[in-house]
């Protein structure tokens, strides 16, 4: 027998295309529904990857599919069905003029009778080297508008990150949870597998000004630059106060979202081996640096904003930090010291 206690479940479920959708209204006639339209293929493209991504094993997924993309990584079997299923998707929404994936040389330029007003950078599945081992993957996105004065070209995605419409990922573990942001706020919503759903679990994601977590691939500490290295020493061994803890999993998806979540703050900077950054400006890089502003933290390369970088070409590198605004201001101050 149930506990006083207990309470039944809401019968009230928010859902992800119930919540954009919501938005839209709140916009008037201002609003065409395009990009709810938009949203709504793309979480049918997350429910799609995170069934496969549940399976790849049994379904012989797993494993190399014989190729490397434009970034010299070996495809997996799965990176290749998740690019597969996002770029197709996208296509048939009829939102879209020009996609940008990791895993293609070249963006896509979509032929006209299904031309949108919409384009979307993202990689299919960040990640996917980990899934051997059960660790979380992800489907990372950004949206832009297309220009006023243009067709859909290459044009529309060399734009700075803050002239996004729209950022979020997919995350795929022990449940698929959807983090996204239109520019007025970050929630999270987690897929109901029973429904097909995903269902608003983290409404108005807000960062803790400061954390006590630090997520950096210290497997690379010997080439790093000495601001890096010193704001690290001073967290694991402080004058004053606990040390930070460490927590690095490898995956961007599952380290932003635990310092969304949690607060602390995340790094993979550029260094004597990777001299321009190792993650990708357009579809890793902004979207989570929009993601952590929308959510009240700060995104920097160290020196300057990521959201106000332009990029130059659509596969372009970056030093990323982001995280708790306390956490990222104090790594700032290392990088100016350093310049003064």
């Amino acid at each position: 027998m149930a506990s006083v206690s207990e309470q039944p479940p809401s019968t009230d479920l928010i859902t992800l295309s119930r919540h954009v959708m919501d938005d839209q209204l709140r916009l008037g006639a201002t609003a065409t529904g395009d990009l709810t339209l938009l949203l709504i293929a793309i979480q049918v493209t997350s429910k799609f990857i995170a069934t496969n991504v549940r399976k790849a094993r049994l379904i012989n997924l797993v494993g190399l599919a014989g190729e490397t993309n434009v970034q010299g990584e070996e495809q997996k079997k799965l990176d290749v069905l998740s690019n597969d299923i996002m770029v197709n998707a996208l296509r048939a929404s009829g939102k879209t003029a020009v996609l940008v994936s990791e895993e293609l040389d070249n963006a896509i330029i979509i032929e006209e009778k299904n031309r949108g007003k919409y384009c979307v950078v993202f990689d299919p599945l960040d990640g996917s080297s980990n899934i051997d081992a059960g660790v979380n993957i992800g489907t990372i996105f950004g949206i832009y508008a297309v220009r006023p004065d243009s067709d859909g070209s290459i044009e529309d995605v060399l734009r700075p990150g803050n002239e996004m419409v729209a950022a979020g990922y997919t995350m795929y573990g022990s449940s698929a949870n959807l983090v996204l942001s239109t520019g007025s706020g970050v929630n999270g919503y987690t897929l109901d597998a029973a429904l097909g759903e995903f269902i608003l679990t983290h409404p108005d994601i807000k960062i803790p000004p400061r954390g006590k977590i630090y997520s950096f691939n210290e497997g690379n500490s010997m080439y790093f630059y000495p601001p890096v290295t010193n704001y690290l020493n001073s967290i694991k061994y402080p004058k004053t106060g606990s040390p930070y803890s460490a927590r690095y999993i490898g995956s961007m998806v599952a380290d932003v979202h635990r310092t969304l979540l949690y607060g602390g703050i995340f790094g993979y900077p550029d260094d004597k081996k990777s001299k321009s950054g190792k993650l990708r400006l357009l579809y890793e890089a902004f979207p989570m640096a929009f993601l952590t502003e929308q959510a009240g933290g700060v995104a920097t390369t160290g020196t300057k904003r990521i959201l106000d970088i332009v990029p130059t070409s659509i596969h372009e590198r970056c030093s990323v930090f982001l995280g708790s605004r306390d956490d990222v201001q104090d790594l700032m101050k290392f990088y100016a010291s350093e310049r003064a």
